[in-house]
């Protein structure tokens, strides 16, 4: 974070600079008063009144134009900072979903963002001229510099209180709102089995709940900042109005000019102006800072590092030694202290009860979660050892629940390399090789514009089976050598399966090692062993036709390895 603001520093510096040049500025309305009301007025000096008025034009076009400039430094600055960070921030919520700030990073940088870029650094940059004003003031007369402190005073002491008042408020309000969003968000997307299990109006009225206990929260928060927002509305307009008071009272006396009077008042108004303003966007600056912390704390873990030593292609051997993966309370294994070696070309079926931690060993190969204990090892290299972009590629994957993204089908299955530059021609008869190679050409082409059917979110806009079919021929992208199958024909009908099977022959021809999750013996007659599950245990592993008798029924009949050859 440091990093990306010190790239911004010259914009910050020269918008700071043209600050102070706006400040100076700001004081010329003050002496052209003094001016018009002590010289002009009293000589009937049309001549002198025409020249001032000329230097003041050309000052507020020069101060407006130096306002301009000083706005345009800080969008700049933004876009700067947003190329810096959004890359990495996005990046690291991918990398790290498990953390509170991940669902709303981009929010909260935004948040900070705005912050810089906005109203809440110009209250920050005229800040320190608040002091040069009320010298100015002195100058006029010290009693008028007494009420110029006084009102610096005043208005962060009402400030404080507001801000004791209201903080715990606004952050039980802001916690229930963030709660509140994400549970939307995940309701929309189960919006079609909401409608059908009849719960519709049920999820409204717990919404409402949450809702109402938000409102609550910031009702009350808004009721106590009222009444601070009321008391420094009074207090502004009363020092103003007490500061032209005053400045007659002196004129009486003669201590001061008859300009003087409403100069009094108009110096005091730009005194308080930025602390009024830094009060109105202080909401702002604190969250920004605390955006600041929780980006920080989201990235610290991100810090690029050189890359490690680019290793060959792995030829498929995986090898786990000791893998514990702990459940999300921290006091118990899905997976504990696993070991086995898997050689390369082999096809290996993982089966158990459910829970056994079947999808979690799938997870933890694929690189999908970092075991808490443990090594995985691709042809004897650790995979921590990996750039993890440069092991996917050789690494075909196929989760339990699909996975499709928004996007034309075949952007999914080339996992969007096209946003990469890569050559198109070359990505689509990948693409099209990949889908042929596990059946799903045909299906494809049947759908509206083929392979350039376009997802919804979520990967809505196939079924579940044409979903499966889709996301497995994004796992056989590119000829990983290592496949892993999440349960790849939960969703499959008889034609499906079929066309899993002959791939699966096809693939393991091709000597590719492959890992299959499933519940279904379809697919047993490519299989070369058996990983049984139990509690995160492996509590067999051998030949399947060693392990099959010990967990089938005795009717089952033994399988015979395919003799025809599958085509793609």
């Amino acid at each position: 974070m440091r990093t990306a603001l010190a790239l911004c520093r010259r914009h910050f510096l020269a918008a700071a600079g043209f600050s102070a040049l706006v400040n100076l500025l700001y004081i010329v309305p003050t002496l052209y008063m003094l001016q018009v009301y002590d010289r002009v007025v009293p000589t009937r000096g049309l001549q002198t009144l025409l020249f001032l008025t000329m230097v003041l034009l050309f000052a507020l076009a020069t101060l407006s134009l130096l306002d301009r400039v000083r706005s345009r430094l800080l969008v700049r600055a933004g876009i700067q900072l947003d190329a810096a960070l959004a890359p990495l921030i996005l990046d690291a919520t991918l990398g790290r979903p498990d953390l509170p700030i991940a669902r709303q990073a981009l929010r909260e940088f935004d948040t900070m963002r705005g912050t810089l870029t906005g109203a809440g650094i110009l209250a920050l940059f005229d800040a320190p001229w608040v002091p040069i004003y009320i010298l100015v003031c002195f100058l006029v007369h010290p009693w008028i510099g007494i009420v110029a402190i006084l009102g610096c005073v005043i208005l962060p002491l009402i400030a404080w209180a507001n801000e004791r008042a209201t903080r715990s408020r606004l952050d039980r309000a802001q916690s229930i709102a963030s709660l509140s969003y994400a549970n939307q968000d995940a309701l929309l997307a189960s919006s079609d089995s909401i409608r059908a299990l009849g719960m519709r109006r049920a999820v409204v009225a717990r919404q409402l709940r949450q809702r109402e206990a938000m409102l609550v929260a910031q009702t009350e928060a808004s009721f106590a900042a009222g009444s601070y927002l009321t008391a420094t509305k009074f207090t502004r307009l009363a020092l103003q109005s007490l500061a032209l008071g005053l400045g007659a009272l002196l004129a009486v006396d003669n201590l001061i000019s008859g300009g003087a009077i409403f100069a009094a008042s108009f110096l005091i108004a730009r005194a308080l102006a930025p602390i009024e303003q830094l009060i109105g966007t202080w909401k702002t600056i604190v969250q920004a800072q605390q955006s600041y912390r929780s980006l920080n704390g989201l990235l610290e873990g991100t810090v690029d590092q050189p890359p490690p030593t680019q290793l060959p292609a792995p030829q498929g051997a995986v090898t786990l030694e000791g893998i514990t993966v702990l459940n999300e309370a921290r006091d118990g294994a899905i997976l504990n202290a696993l070991s086995l070696r898997i050689e390369p070309g082999e096809v290996v079926a993982i089966v158990g009860p459910s829970g056994a931690g079947k999808s979690t060993l799938a997870r933890a190969i694929a690189g999908a979660l970092s075991p808490d204990r443990g090594s995985i090892r691709f042809d004897g290299a650790d995979s921590r050892d990996w750039d993890p972009e440069a092991l996917a590629r050789h690494i075909g994957y196929l989760p339990q629940d699909s996975v499709l993204f928004a996007g034309a089908v075949a952007e999914n299955i080339a996992r969007f390399a096209g946003e990469l530059g890569a050559d198109r021609a070359a990505i689509d008869a990948a693409v099209v090789s990949a889908a042929g190679k596990v059946g799903a050409d045909a299906l494809i082409r049947r759908l509206p514009n083929g392979y350039d059917h376009q997802l919804k979110l979520g990967g809505r806009g196939v079924s579940a089976g044409q979903a499966q079919r889709i996301a497995l021929a994004r796992a056989v992208y590119g000829d990983p050598r290592i496949l892993i199958l999440d349960e790849p024909n939960a969703h499959l009908d008889t034609e499906g399966d079929a066309a899993l099977v002959a791939a699966l022959a096809m693939l393991k021809q091709e000597k590719r090692t492959i890992l299959i999750v499933s519940h279904k013996l379809g697919i047993l007659p490519v299989v070369d062993k058996i990983l049984v599950l139990r509690d995160g245990r492996a509590e067999m592993y051998g030949p399947r036709d060693e392990i099959l008798p010990k967990i089938a029924p005795q009717n089952v009949r033994r399988v015979a390895p395919p003799t025809a050859k599958a085509s793609g």
